[in-house]
């Protein structure tokens, strides 16, 4: 039996965040139900002929589900063909998080909880459209250890508006003394189609300075190291052996199945994706349709970028073996120039069969990266 990992998405959010260009959905909740039971079954439709090694349900805001609506989705997984070492992760967000949720997905075999806190001051989350404080994710943060969840990864965010690097230095002191077993920390990035990128196309958003956002990311690499987090990939910090195994599986160009609304998925050198809006995914599911909006069979080309601006995003890089297996070529044939470059300017390097970015080269990342594609 083939085995794959399961993206599972659940596009309702209580209010949208400012920055946030997902394709979810605040006040959309008369559509829940209906989206619930499209999803089911389109889960025991594409997942039956695999061993699913990891799952991962994102959003939007899962854990805004009412919990009876929970239960029928986590049923549905329970009965697919599940890894014994399974990673089972789901999103939740503090003020959409209480016991009886954390209950029902302990009960079904989550076993990984991913907390989206961003920033702990009350003002930097009011001004990027949060709906919680910092002391509801402590409390939810707390019922989650007492109820056995021994992985737990906090989402943090840096570079907002008005944020100092001593707010940034506060919240990574707090979420330190909390010693979740893995820390994710982006920087934020203005995307069109959102508040955020309005406000700035009008002058009206105050974020930090090329530089300040740099000194923040550094501080991050020396705060997290010191605190016994390994870093392996740009955004992403771990306890031992305890990387995201799924988001591993993006990184590795290896092969998911998404299944909800906008939810894509990878399998033999295609790409697949849902329609973004809910109710042409709940028409297309309803009428035994397709619900995929497009299928995009990857050319060799396609592939070999993909490989590559994947995995220079991991600390480890790309292993030349691998790429050699994959795509039946030796990695020199296809970039030796734009590696001699970049090592010999200090921004790429090259040892034990690998190439990877250098820690200047992950400042410079978009740079080197823009190189890898092929004309």
């Amino acid at each position: 039996m083939d085995k794959i990992s399961l993206y599972v998405h659940i596009p309702f959010c209580k209010r949208k965040c400012f920055y946030c260009d997902f394709p979810s959905y605040a006040g959309k909740e008369y559509l829940v139900e209906e989206y619930v039971e499209c999803l089911i079954q389109e889960i025991q439709e594409k997942c039956k002929l695999y061993e699913i090694q990891t799952i991962f349900i994102g959003g939007g805001t899962p854990s805004y589900l009412e919990p009876k609506f929970m239960k029928k989705i986590l049923e549905t997984i329970k009965k697919l063909n599940l890894n014994s070492n399974l990673e089972f992760t789901i999103e939740c967000n503090p003020g959409s998080l209480n016991y009886e949720k954390l209950n029902l997905m302990k009960e079904f075999g989550v076993n990984r909880i991913s907390m989206g806190l961003q920033a702990i001051q009350p003002s930097l989350l009011k001004g990027i459209g949060r709906i919680h404080n910092f002391e509801e994710f402590k409390e939810n943060f707390k019922m989650a250890r007492e109820l056995g969840f021994n992985n737990i990864n906090a989402d943090l965010m840096f570079g907002l508006p008005t944020q100092t690097l001593s707010n940034w230095k506060e919240t990574l002191e707090e979420v330190i003394k909390l010693n979740p077993e893995h820390i994710s920390a982006y920087s934020l990035i203005i995307e069109e189609g959102t508040p955020f990128y309005n406000m700035d196309e009008e002058g009206k958003l105050l974020i930090p300075a090329e530089d300040d956002e740099r000194n923040m990311y550094n501080l991050t690499l020396n705060m997290l190291k010191d605190a016994g987090y390994e870093q392996y990939e740009i955004s992403n910090y771990a306890k031992h052996n305890l990387e995201c195994k799924h988001n591993l599986v993006y990184w590795n160009m290896d092969k998911w199945i998404g299944v909800g609304s906008s939810a894509a998925s990878y399998i033999n050198g295609k790409r697949l994706k849902n329609f973004s809006l809910i109710e042409d995914y709940i028409r297309a599911i309803k009428n035994n349709k397709s619900a995929y909006e497009e299928v995009i069979e990857n050319s060799n080309k396609d592939n070999i970028e993909e490989f590559m601006f994947m995995g220079l995003r991991k600390i480890k890089g790309i292993e030349e073996y691998e790429f050699r297996k994959r795509f039946k070529i030796n990695i020199d044939e296809v970039y030796g120039t734009v590696l001699k470059k970049y090592i010999d300017c200090g921004l790429l390097k090259r040892e034990y069969g690998r190439v990877y970015l250098t820690k200047k080269g992950i400042e410079f990342s978009n740079n080197v990266m823009s190189e890898f594609l092929l004309n």
